[in-house]
């Protein structure tokens, strides 16, 4: 089975599934695609199928003019039927791994798709999990599932487990040249899943297990998170000490060893920082282990919108206005700049909380046109220069370069900049307050 599956991946004749055609699967579709491998795409949502059969992408990451080539060609297709499984040579899984309310692992989705795996699989396929989850899931949850079928793992079909590391919007860093960390169930599952990798993407790094390939993401994501929370924490003791943060940080990073940059901001956004730590976290409670760093970075992070809020709140009443009745302009709601992706996004929580509080709130966005908020929706307004003017405060919270900094703050009454992209704007006359 080993000899037969790598002697097709290797001529290009083995069939391609990814289960999951959103911002990890629709990329890495692509480069399989152009690569010359037949890529099915399957995913439940027919409005983003009937999408990409018609060589149009949802995704910031994928262009329609790199799309819509591969489709014609029939290298890409995708389908809502999970029946296509029964055809497929290697298989990667790229659904969502959601928080519930409680902060416990979702995996319901995962479970949903493996059950359909099941029912299709048959011997020397290779299946791979990239979706971001706790450590142990491939083993305790995936395997015994596919193992029901009577078919051995290592022997009949082949299963794995490689982290997608995507980060939406990077123009240098892309699926193609990002490495790739793999590990699989048997020593003979992680070569047949390195070899996969190769034929598309830069380099593959191959690691003793699924559970050590599943723990590396979440260290990744937990450094970030953990760091982040540190400089989110020192913005909050440089305003007590009334300096400015980004000054501080500028400064230590010319240190040439030793440190690396964080920045602060409005909170933790996209599907993976403000959520993988948690997995990580709620793996070692079973455990008997608290996780005291994450638990503490999440905290601090997840704390930031009220704190922006505040800070508005605060700069208001210093020009004897009161938030509630004041106009408030969110210029950028992404959860970060330049893309159109909200999952997570801190500008959701904070326009909520200045709704709450009163305030009349509306946001511009070039990339994001309308925005769900509960039960209603809202859609982005035209940033004209009378806008600017007739707000009470904007408020900077996704740093889009498409933005004209040096305008907006010529023409506001008040900014509130939490991405200190008015760096570079030489007159304010005190309009400006950053985090």
């Amino acid at each position: 089975m080993y000899k037969s599956l790598e002697k097709k991946i290797k001529n290009r004749t083995a069939v391609v599934g990814v289960i999951g055609m959103g911002y990890v699967g629709l990329p890495l579709a692509v480069e399989l695609g152009r690569e010359d491998y037949k890529v099915i795409g399957i995913d439940i949502d027919s409005h983003r199928v009937n999408r990409i059969n018609s060589g149009k992408s949802d995704i910031d990451d994928v262009k329609d003019k790199d799309l819509k080539p591969l489709v014609r060609a029939g290298k890409i297709k995708a389908t809502t039927d999970f029946a296509a499984l029964e055809k497929l040579d290697c298989v990667t899984i790229c659904v969502p791994t959601p928080l519930s309310k409680t902060k416990d692992p979702d995996v319901s989705y995962i479970l949903a798709v493996v059950g359909e795996v099941q029912k299709y699989l048959h011997p020397g396929q290779l299946v791979i999990l990239e979706s971001t989850t706790y450590p142990g899931t491939t083993e305790e949850l995936i395997l015994p599932m596919l193992e029901e079928t009577g078919l051995k793992v290592g022997k009949d079909f082949f299963l794995a487990f490689s982290p997608e590391r995507v980060d939406p919007g990077n123009k240098k860093y892309t699926t193609k040249n990002t490495p790739r960390v793999v590990g699989g169930m048997t020593p003979q599952c992680t070569r047949i899943a390195k070899l996969f990798y190769e034929q598309t993407i830069a380099k593959a790094v191959p690691v003793s297990s699924t559970k050590s390939a599943e723990m590396v993401k979440l260290l990744e994501n937990t450094f970030r998170s953990v760091n982040i929370g540190l400089v989110n924490e020192v913005a909050l003791m440089c305003d007590r000490l009334k300096i400015d943060v980004w000054e501080i940080i500028d400064a230590a990073n010319t240190k040439p060893f030793g440190f690396m940059p964080f920045y602060p901001g409005p909170g933790l956004g996209g599907h993976c920082i403000p959520i993988d730590p948690h997995y990580l976290s709620w793996k070692l409670k079973s455990l008997n282990y608290y996780a005291r760093f994450i638990e503490l970075a999440g905290d601090i992070n997840s704390r930031m919108p009220e704190y922006v809020v505040e800070r508005i709140n605060r700069a208001l009443n210093e020009k004897n206005k009161s938030l509630k009745g004041s106009k408030i302009l969110v210029l950028g709601v992404a959860y970060k700049r330049d893309i159109k992706d909200v999952r997570e996004s801190p500008a959701l929580d904070i326009i909520k909380l200045l709704q709450n509080a009163g305030a009349k709130v509306t946001y511009n966005d070039p990339h994001v046109r309308s925005l769900r908020m509960d039960s209603s929706e809202m859609k982005s307004v035209r940033l004209t220069k009378k806008l600017v003017q007739s707000s009470d405060c904007l408020a900077i919270l996704a740093d889009h370069s498409l933005y004209d900094y040096e305008s907006i703050v010529q023409n506001a009454q008040l900014v509130m900049d939490t991405r200190n992209a008015t760096k570079n704007v030489k007159e304010n006359r005190g309009k400006i307050v950053k985090l």
